[in-house]
């Protein structure tokens, strides 16, 4: 993850973040994650696993980009500004698809 890491937040961050927290629940899983860069700060359901029906993401991922300035793909930035930072609505056929997507590669 250090590799990914940009010295500035993105203007829109806060907005990001909550794009991020926004995000259709595919694994909802109970308890906290350790920072894995350092800070001995935990994360509640940093393991949980979440989606915009598009892209796929943890639950901690939020955190790495607020705290850490962690960089996101430039494809996955633009659907985020693209929505006006507003998680679209999905289908609970697709969701079910990114569920079995996601247990098939963990």
């Amino acid at each position: 993850m250090r590799d990914f890491l940009v010295p500035n937040p993105y203007e829109d961050a806060e907005r990001i973040t909550e794009y991020l927290l926004g995000g259709h629940e595919v694994f909802s899983v109970m308890g906290s994650s350790e920072d894995v860069l350092g800070s001995g700060r935990t994360v509640l359901g940093g393991d949980s696993v979440l989606s915009d029906g598009e892209w796929i993401w943890r639950g901690d991922l939020w955190f790495y980009v607020r705290i850490h300035h962690v960089e996101l793909p430039m494809e996955f930035l633009v659907r985020i500004r693209q929505h006006d930072h507003l998680v679209p609505a999905e289908s609970e056929h697709r969701m079910i698809e990114i569920a079995k997507y996601v247990d098939a590669n963990l």
